[in-house]
């Protein structure tokens, strides 16, 4: 397995993703969107979730597809981002056809960012304009770090970010996307090293490799939880695939990369945790040997949401007012 040419998850062709975020506020948007509607699922093992439209993708529901994913800062408001992203695709004339109605399907999930030192005293709600904006700024290539979802994402030590890799084994493409806000770490005690390292490739988060000191089962004392609410946390990502999957197949692949979250934040899946893994499928590439390419798929996207946990905080970069150091800057791990 390799990395596709971009390393993130528009190395899969038909998936574009763009991110708005506003400074002031430190917080923001990240849309994933295909340019058909797109098999999709999801699998939530975090305590404390925020969620859009997710039943529906559940195996046994009927929605066959969505048309975009959306990860957003701002708690429960910014579930309203979904909103002006299913506003402007329905301006575009896409959306599950109900007769002559169209409806988009636009499922969503939210991390906690209220408590990073933006102001969140705001009017109206800002998110749907973020939704909208993220949306038509979608593209193949987009920032990583402080964009989008990840703007206002903070780690144990250290700020959190947007991170996204890629993984091609043969015809298929695995990716992930992620807005990194855990309760827990990402890299070991008092070091820069990140717990994802063994699955580095190339130097795409500093190239440190694991760190050589033996690691114990006591869990460092946590920066966050002494400056922020205990609750401000959450890993919400999507995996995603060229292969032609199920919403079943789907599912599993969600489950699957859960274990990337596992590998790269210690701790991880808390009761203070929303983490959630959507799962896309364009169904592009019809599998030759289904069983064991499932295997390979459900590996490639636990791997590369690790990397692209690494990534989110190794691409971070500081700004005003924030409540933790940037990896870049040299912050403690």
């Amino acid at each position: 397995m390799t990395p596709g040419p971009r390393n993130l998850i528009t190395d899969i062709a038909g998936l574009r993703v763009g991110n708005a975020e506003d400074a002031t506020l430190k917080s923001g948007t990240t849309v994933l969107v295909g340019a058909a509607p797109f098999v999709a699922s999801v699998a939530v093992m975090g305590g404390a979730p925020g969620t859009r439209e997710t039943d529906l993708l559940e195996p046994d529901k009927m929605a066959p597809a969505v048309d975009a994913l959306v990860l957003s800062g701002g708690s429960a408001f910014g579930l309203a981002a979904a909103q002006g992203v299913m506003d402007a695709l329905a301006e575009q004339g896409r959306g599950f056809a109900v007769g002559p109605a169209r409806v988009p399907i636009v499922p969503a999930a939210i991390l906690f960012d209220l408590l990073n030192g933006g102001d969140k005293a705001w009017a109206a709600n800002p998110y749907p304009a973020l939704g909208r904006s993220a949306l038509a700024n979608a593209a193949v290539d987009f920032a990583l770090g402080t964009a989008g979802a990840g703007t206002g994402a903070t780690t144990a030590m250290l700020k959190g970010g947007l991170g996204s890799a890629s993984l091609r084994r043969g015809e298929i493409t695995v990716g992930a996307l992620v807005a990194a806000n855990p309760v827990g770490s990402v890299t070991t005690p008092g070091t820069g090293h990140f717990w994802a390292a063994p699955f580095e490739l190339g130097r795409e988060f500093g190239g440190l490799g694991p760190d050589p000191a033996p690691q114990h089962l006591d869990l460092a004392q946590s920066r966050k939880l002494a400056a922020l609410a205990p609750g401000a946390n959450t890993t919400i990502a999507v995996v995603a695939t060229d292969a032609r999957l199920t919403k079943a197949q789907a599912r599993r692949m969600a489950v699957a990369a859960h274990d990337g979250i596992a590998r790269a934040v210690v701790p991880a899946h808390t009761p203070m945790d929303g983490d959630l893994v959507f799962a896309a499928a364009t169904g592009a590439v019809e599998m030759t040997a289904p069983d064991w390419q499932m295997i390979e798929i459900c590996h490639a996207a636990a791997t590369c949401l690790s990397r692209a946990i690494a990534r989110a905080v190794f691409h971070a970069t500081p700004a005003p007012e924030d409540t933790m150091p940037c990896w870049s800057s040299g912050g403690p791990g």
